[in-house]
């Protein structure tokens, strides 16, 4: 595959990737609201991650990610969630805020933008718009983890992709007038 000229990355962008992403960020939104605010050092298996890391490292990738192509570099230092933000509640509401930043930052973007090469830690060089899918793989993958986490920690799994039975479940109660 060739490399795409600075305007078929921008066209790129805006037809296929700005509403995927726009999608996937309210869904981990959702997922990271999901989290109880109880049993946060909650995890699978002493080797994974807590669910309090889980949720943050998700919020601040997710920018993270979207930062570097808006900057047309990665700086380690350049998203942190503020520390007196504690509860999945804040981080979700954080994170729904942040992203729509710098959501509105990259469809400002001018297509030379996103063609310009970034270096991602030594590791390996790709043009900016790659990275957003890049980021996208990143949050989903995460999220999935995260997801599991739910149930064992007495959360209910939102609706990701079509109905959770947690979801489910809520809309029944309420047509029968439970909720």
């Amino acid at each position: 595959m060739g490399e795409l000229t600075a305007e078929q990355a921008h066209i790129l962008v805006h037809n296929v990737l700005l509403g995927t992403i726009k999608n996937e960020s309210r869904t981990t939104k959702s997922v990271i609201a999901a989290v109880p605010g109880t049993n946060l050092d909650y995890r699978p298996d002493p080797c994974a991650k807590s669910a309090h890391e889980l949720l943050r490292h998700i919020a601040v990738a997710d920018n993270f990610f979207l930062e570097a192509v808006i900057n047309g570099a990665f700086n380690p230092r350049s998203v942190s969630i503020p520390e007196e933000l504690k509860s999945p509640a804040e981080i979700a509401n954080w994170y729904e805020q942040t992203y729509a930043r710098n959501f509105q930052a990259i469809t400002q973007l001018p297509g030379e933008k996103l063609v310009k090469v970034v270096d991602f830690r030594g590791m390996f060089q790709l043009p900016a718009f790659q990275f957003i899918q890049f980021g996208l793989v990143h949050t989903i993958h995460h999220r999935g983890q995260l997801s599991t986490y739910l149930r064992p920690m007495g959360g209910k799994v939102p609706a990701i992709y079509g109905e959770s039975y947690d979801s489910a479940e809520a809309k029944k109660a309420a047509s029968q007038g439970k909720a």
